[in-house]
């Protein structure tokens, strides 16, 4: 089966992940570095844990009081993927890149 080219939304979530490949990231915090809306980002993120490309764990708060929260890193395979991904990204023509998924 051939794999569909990344959206653009899941390029920008790649690559925000590459930034610190190895810290987990919460969603939320993710949405307001790449601009994304909830109901695009989470999708994504599913996906993407999936596919075991991203490890997903609830982790406890730091405050009494507050909800755990999902956080998310890049898998090896989840880093190999997201380097070729933003490079292909990079390198196709303007009106030539993936439409959103």
């Amino acid at each position: 089966m051939r794999q569909r080219k990344p959206s653009p939304q899941t390029i920008s979530v790649l690559q925000a992940l590459l930034s610190r490949p190895t810290d987990w990231r919460y969603g939320y915090d993710l949405a307001k570095e790449i601009g994304l809306q909830s109901g695009t980002l989470y999708p994504v993120l599913m996906r993407l844990a999936e596919q075991a490309l991203l490890e997903s764990e609830w982790r406890v708060p730091d405050r009494p009081g507050t909800p755990a929260r999902h956080a998310y890193r890049l898998t090896r395979a989840g880093l190999d993927f997201a380097r070729a991904s933003v490079e292909a990204a990079s390198k196709a023509p303007v009106g030539r890149r993936a439409a959103p998924a």
